[in-house]
């Protein structure tokens, strides 16, 4: 049996002490200051002197800073997840020459999510142990699924969201056996009554996660709105409202993987539309249901697990009308509001479910189109590369794009 051999990250719950809390705490202030400090330095350097400012001269900066008096607390944590800073900025300015993501911004105290990384020479890990630089005492780590037999971390990454709760995530090399090979391939059309529309006729259900805990969290944000700001009340309400999201976030992340799995166990080519979430939540009557049903993770996961799985995703040019074309005869419908859920063909005569249909020609137009997944999202640089791939000037970015030339904290 093929196996493919992949990074993959565990990611696991843990609960630090005091020491450790305080550790990281002071971990994520700072790697938040570097990766602020060496952002304002990139864009003063091109605007100001035209020069463009790579990771090794902010690699060096990071050194003269920490010899400061201003900043000489950055000596005072491990100096790696602060170089891993200025990779993670690198790679963020390279996404930007390519074209991939937008200039790069500062990042926020309350808004950002602290996620420190630390590489191999700043952790320990011993008998199913794990200790972080600086640290006297490993991790109590809840282990909800064992690591893959003799694997070994190159990264460790820790992250706490608003909810309070802390994750570490775990980086390691092994493989992954595929599927048996099958004929099965299955075109799917996402929607939002239902979660996918599959070609064979079937049809997920969209669980809703978010509508069906609106009621609970509308009355725990107007509570949150009548506590005294900066008081201790008011931090415990924000954090009930963070556990509600939380859950919303986690079910919904829940259900994804569910079906992601099923559908690539189960057929050996998906073909899926290569819909652009981000415009359409502009639409104001839909953006929140868009965003609760989270498309976008719904087709990367699918991506990647295909790859995981000897699997082959294809996605087809999102301005193909699925919807309007009559999967019998072919002959194209006129305008079709969302409230038109079936049709009839003018042509043949079919009727047609309007999601059903367009799940069949979503199908035959992949097929039609390839065979070995064209069209699905190109791959991104390493993180770990501290190479640029800069393919555009900064002076051809908008102005609009660049943040106010300030430090931020």
């Amino acid at each position: 049996m093929a196996r493919t051999r992949v990074k993959r990250a565990y990611k696991y719950r843990f609960y630090p002490t005091q020491q450790q809390r305080t550790e990281l705490l002071r971990t994520f202030g700072c790697v938040r200051k570097v990766y602020n400090l060496a952002l304002d330095a990139r864009t003063r350097a091109w605007f100001t002197e035209h020069r463009r400012v790579n990771y090794a001269e902010t690699s060096k900066m990071l050194t003269e800073w920490k010899r400061s008096e201003e900043l000489s607390y950055l000596g005072e944590v491990s100096s790696v997840p602060l170089q891993q800073a200025l990779r993670h900025l690198q790679t963020a300015f390279a996404n930007f020459f390519a074209q991939r993501a937008r200039y790069p911004r500062f990042k926020s105290r309350k808004k950002s999510r602290p996620s420190p990384e630390y590489t191999r020479s700043a952790f320990t890990w011993r008998d199913g142990r794990l200790t972080l630089a600086k640290m006297a005492e490993s991790l109590t780590i809840v282990w909800s699924r064992p690591l893959p037999e003799g694997a070994e971390p190159s990264t460790v990454t820790v992250s706490r969201d608003a909810a309070d709760r802390w994750f570490v995530s775990i980086l390691v090399e092994t493989s992954t056996e595929h599927f048996p090979t099958t004929d099965n391939t299955v075109g799917v059309d996402a929607g939002l009554d239902s979660l996918a529309t599959l070609s064979t006729g079937e049809k997920i259900t969209n669980p809703k996660h978010e509508r069906r805990d609106r009621k609970k969290l509308a009355k725990a944000q107007r509570e949150l709105a009548r506590k005294d700001k900066g008081s201790n009340n008011r931090a415990k309400a924000r954090r009930k409202v963070a556990r509600i999201h939380a859950r919303i976030t986690d079910r919904r992340r829940d259900h994804l993987h569910k079906v992601s799995t099923r559908l690539v166990r189960e057929n050996q080519t998906v073909v899926i539309e290569d819909l652009q979430v981000r415009n359409m939540v502009k639409n104001g009557t839909l953006a929140r249901a868009i965003s609760d049903a989270a498309w976008r993770d719904f087709r990367m996961m699918l991506e990647y697990k295909a790859e995981w799985y000897g699997r082959a995703v294809i996605a087809v040019d999102r301005w193909f009308p699925s919807s309007k074309t009559c999967s019998v005869c072919g002959r194209l419908a006129g305008a079709m509001p969302l409230h038109m859920r079936t049709w009839t063909c003018s042509g043949c005569g079919t009727s047609h479910d309007r999601d059903v249909n367009a799940a069949v020609n979503i199908k035959a137009a992949g097929l039609a189109v390839s065979a070995c997944g064209a069209g699905v999202r190109p791959q991104r640089e390493s993180s770990r590369t501290g190479q640029s791939v800069e393919k555009q000037e900064l002076s051809g970015a908008s102005r609009k794009e660049v943040p106010a030339l300030q430090g931020r904290e």
